[in-house]
């Protein structure tokens, strides 16, 4: 079953992130902010449009082995990624 991004997240700890609706110049800088507002356990869920690679390396060379990633949809025009906190 394929994740609809429009739809809110209702579980605890997930956090619902859609960059789609953000301007492209701020994107990077409201994912991290919203990613260092996370408690450790939380999950921010992150929905765009493309497979952000080059974020995917800027959040592991800053938060190394503090966050997760995992990929929940990969549909072509909405990629879904979960990030956990983990300390």
């Amino acid at each position: 079953m394929a994740h609809n991004c429009s739809l809110p997240v209702i579980a605890e700890g997930i956090h619902p992130f859609d960059a789609r609706g953000v301007a492209k110049r701020f994107r990077h800088a409201a994912i991290f902010g919203a990613l260092d507002a996370l408690q450790a356990g939380e999950t921010m869920r992150f929905c765009n449009d493309h497979d952000p690679l080059p974020l995917l390396s800027q959040i592991n060379a800053h938060f190394g082995s503090r966050i997760e990633i995992a990929y929940v949809s990969r549909a072509p025009g909405e990629i879904v990624i979960d990030f956990v906190v983990t300390g």
